[in-house]
């Protein structure tokens, strides 16, 4: 049954993709669906850690400032579901003595050959996370969505 619901799940995450813009929302209610920044914290401690250990993505993440990734995507899931946060948009990886250079979204994956199966596999495993903090799915269903149109960006292949 939870199987089903995440094929669903993952159905209408692409089928919202076609819709949905890339925008925060206006209101907070799925920041606060969240648990808010300590909710958000929460989820993202346990997501991070899935990437890693994930057979199916843990080697796109090889070369990535794990540290900064948590914090970004704690900006950016903060920011896309309407809290107070600000999302910096940039990235920056460890070469050149940990400082790197700022890369945008599209830039950061170009090179890592990202397939939508690979794509899906994070999303689940981000669904997975705010099921573990207890995040209602129709909140978490929120989220996704307005996450979903950087499938553009980050899958290129």
């Amino acid at each position: 049954m939870m199987k089903f619901s995440r094929v669903t799940a993952l159905g209408l995450l692409l089928a919202s993709s076609l819709a949905a813009a890339q925008t925060p929302y206006t209101d907070d209610s799925t920041y606060r669906g969240l648990g808010g920044k300590d909710g958000i914290k929460k989820i993202v401690d346990t997501f991070v850690p899935m990437l890693l250990a994930d057979p199916r993505i843990k080697d796109s993440f090889a070369d990535f400032d794990m540290v900064q990734l948590n914090v970004r995507l704690q900006e950016q899931f903060c920011e896309f579901a309407g809290g107070p946060c600000k999302y910096t948009g940039k990235y920056r990886d460890k070469t050149m003595d940990g400082v790197g250079t700022v890369r945008d979204m599209a830039t950061v994956h170009q090179d890592l050959k990202i397939t939508n199966a690979m794509f899906n596999a994070l999303t689940e495993d981000l669904q997975i996370a705010m099921e573990q903090n207890n995040v209602p799915s129709s909140v978490s269903n929120k989220l996704i969505a307005k996450l979903a149109p950087m499938q553009r960006a980050i899958v290129t292949k």
